[in-house]
């Protein structure tokens, strides 16, 4: 199986950054906690397996929620729709910042994310 039909969404909340003042480095680190918890928890996958066996040819897209209840809603769409994924959460204040999908053939996943956009900071 080839990677070149892989790809792995990471949306992250943009009103961290715009609205509640995080900063940068932390909304970065939260789509690094996730994108670890999410290949940790899916290691044995085929496309997980597939997509790590070509390192340099990761296709990842950071797409931007708006707010918390927008996250929310995509999760709820992604478990209805039996799409593995990882929401994080950031403890101790229990934050939802960022989900995961973990890498599917983008012909699957895409129609999920068509409402987001490219984060921007």
């Amino acid at each position: 199986m080839s990677t070149s039909g892989i790809v792995q969404y990471i949306i992250v909340r943009g009103d961290l950054l715009k609205e509640l003042g995080w900063p940068v480095g932390a909304v970065i680190a939260q789509a690094c906690h996730a994108v670890t918890a999410v290949t940790h928890l899916f290691h044995d996958d085929d496309h997980v397996q597939t997509y790590l066996k070509d390192l340099d040819n990761m296709h990842k897209v950071v797409l931007e929620a708006v707010d918390e209840t927008s996250l929310v809603k995509l999760k709820d769409s992604l478990n209805e729709n039996d799409i593995k994924h990882k929401l994080w959460i950031e403890q101790p204040e229990n934050i939802p910042t960022c989900l995961v999908v973990k890498p599917y053939p983008k012909e699957e996943v895409q129609k999920y994310f068509k409402k987001f956009k490219l984060f921007k900071t």
